[in-house]
């Protein structure tokens, strides 16, 4: 008689690349729906399963280990970030988080970017004003925006992905400034180089401000009312990372009350943006809905990571990406 399956609860429907790795190798539970599923649901689906495949949207603490019960031997996480996930309570129950890392670095730089251009040259702006028949003529004052060439970009978090939009802001012969305490390496090989600086000096000097830091309890609301207030008026701050690290409030003050000229987000607090925010009132503001890593190429491999993770996990073999490997 054949060994039964490994059971799994898979919490949303991923990219084939991954999921047909995981419907081979294991018994699962797939969630089906577009919006996550429920605490409660979740609380039930996992009761008694080997190993949980989820996202960034599904809360992960004690309660949910605890109705998982002993059998539990992985977590994988379809993120980089793990800010979902009770970390040390996983860790003290001896069981191996994974992530994917790295994968989604040049694609969420190259939108990071692509937020810069779109918020400065006012490109939604300029759509909306098509669409509404308000395009009548030519004009020299017509949606002036701001140059990017020559000007400076200041880098908040200068991990893998800061270093990419860095790589990036050489073609446009961009001054880069970054802060990162924790980064005590340099630019690293390959960036375009860049200047070390207090967050205070980041936030005066620059015309772009680009968020990629993680979420943590130093991050939290990291720019808020009293970062804003050291931007220049005309400065842009754009926020690929956590929508948490952006104090929503004050960035609506900040962009009401034409303390910044703009912004552009692809992460809110909280997410999604309810569709009642007074942020949506706003034409110098550009939002998109979490899409960063969205490339076909670069969702698949990370669907393909997360079921590589889940599977040696069940195996008992150490998570090719694990983000706490004092499991082992």
């Amino acid at each position: 008689m054949p060994k039964p399956k490994p059971k799994v609860f898979v919490t949303r429907i991923i990219p084939d690349r991954g999921l047909s790795l995981v419907k081979d190798f294991c018994d699962a539970d797939i969630w089906p729906g577009e919006l996550p599923p429920p605490g409660e649901v979740i609380l039930e689906k996992v009761r008694g399963i080997d190993g949980l495949l989820c996202l960034l949207t599904d809360p992960v603490g004690a309660e949910v280990m605890d109705a998982a019960g002993p059998s539990l031997k992985v977590i994988s996480n379809f993120a980089v970030g793990v800010d979902n996930i009770d970390l040390p309570e996983a860790t003290r129950r001896g069981i191996p988080v994974g992530n994917t890392p790295g994968v989604l670095t040049e694609t969420t730089a190259d939108f990071a970017f692509a937020l810069l251009m779109a918020a400065t040259r006012r490109v939604v702006e300029g759509d909306r004003f098509v669409r509404a028949g308000k395009w009548k003529t030519w004009g020299p004052t017509l949606l002036l925006g701001q140059d990017i060439f020559g000007a400076t970009l200041g880098i908040v978090g200068f991990g893998r992905i800061g270093r990419a939009v860095a790589k990036r802001a050489g073609g446009f012969d961009m001054r880069v400034l970054y802060y990162d305490p924790w980064v005590t390496d340099g630019p690293g090989a390959g960036a375009l180089p860049a200047q070390s600086v207090d967050l205070d000096t980041l936030l005066r000097e620059s015309d772009f401000v680009s968020v990629h830091t993680p979420l943590t309890d130093q991050t939290y609301h990291l720019i808020g009312a009293d970062a804003l207030a050291k931007m220049k008026p005309d400065a842009i701050l754009i926020n690929t990372a956590r929508g948490p690290v952006v104090d929503p409030d004050a960035l609506y003050h900040a962009l009401k009350n034409g303390q910044i000229a703009a912004a552009a987000l692809d992460v809110t607090e909280p997410e999604p943006v309810p569709a009642d925010s007074p942020l949506l009132e706003l034409d110098n503001l550009v939002i998109a809905p979490h899409i960063a890593s969205a490339s076909r190429a670069t969702r698949g491999k990370m669907a393909q990571m997360a079921a590589e993770n889940l599977i040696a996990g069940l195996k008992g073999e150490r998570l090719p990406y694990c983000v706490n490997p004092e499991v082992y």
